[in-house]
């Protein structure tokens, strides 16, 4: 099965306005980018992941998704994640991508065996929802075929999938994916960040560093 990894991804002066409290500017703008280029590192090479489609108009992530191989959707209205994923999706199909997996920029942490285990699971929903950690918002999004479902980011989105996929009539399932759990935030999300990342010596090497530098000032 052909399947396609979107990964929608906000201008970095835009990013992570959440923090906004309690990190600066520039180091929203820093975390964003080591973010982004971390998940760049993992996923062109995760098993079961036949291309990787970057939407965007931040033209560093640009530049980054080019030179990890992947393709790229230029995003020129960023209406927000939804709309962004809608086009990676629209991407992929053209691309004859059976499957679509929405996947977040802001995952450093990503385990390539935790994902390459979710894309190799028996069973074929047509809706897989990976939450975040709290329960309540979605990390992923697995859909096959790619259209089965619009997505519906942002707050309670776990719960708006959940019902479009039951409205479509197709199959849903939920995958606990501890790694792709571990989006950023809020403060509290950077330090449980970096705790997991303490458990990874390898993992994350941008993101790492600099959190090193930025958790006291966001804690």
């Amino acid at each position: 099965m052909v399947t396609a990894a979107v990964l929608p991804i906000k201008t970095y002066a835009r990013a992570k306005q959440r923090l906004s409290e309690a990190v600066g500017v520039p180091d929203r703008r820093a975390l964003a980018e080591a973010m982004v280029g971390d998940v760049l590192d993992v996923l062109p090479s995760v098993p079961g992941v036949d291309r990787v489609i970057v939407v965007t108009a931040e033209p560093l992530a640009a530049a980054a998704a080019r030179e990890a191989g992947a393709d790229l959707v230029h995003d020129p209205h960023e209406a927000g994640q939804s709309a962004a994923a809608l086009l990676g999706v629209r991407a992929a199909i053209d691309a004859g991508a059976e499957r679509v997996l929405l996947v977040p920029g802001d995952c450093p942490a990503l385990d390539p065996d935790e994902l390459s285990g979710l894309l190799g699971r028996p069973g074929r929903a047509g809706v897989v929802i990976v939450p975040d950690r709290h329960g309540a918002g979605t990390n992923a999004l697995l859909l096959s075929p790619p259209d089965v479902i619009e997505p519906s980011f942002g707050p309670g989105s776990f719960a708006r999938h959940a019902a479009r996929a039951h409205a479509a009539g197709t199959k849903v399932r939920v995958a606990e994916v501890r790694s792709l759990g571990l989006d950023v935030d809020t403060p509290e999300d950077l330090r449980a960040l970096h705790e997991a990342l303490a458990l990874r010596p390898g993992a994350a090497p941008r993101t790492r560093e600099l959190l090193a530098r930025m958790l006291p000032a966001a804690a």
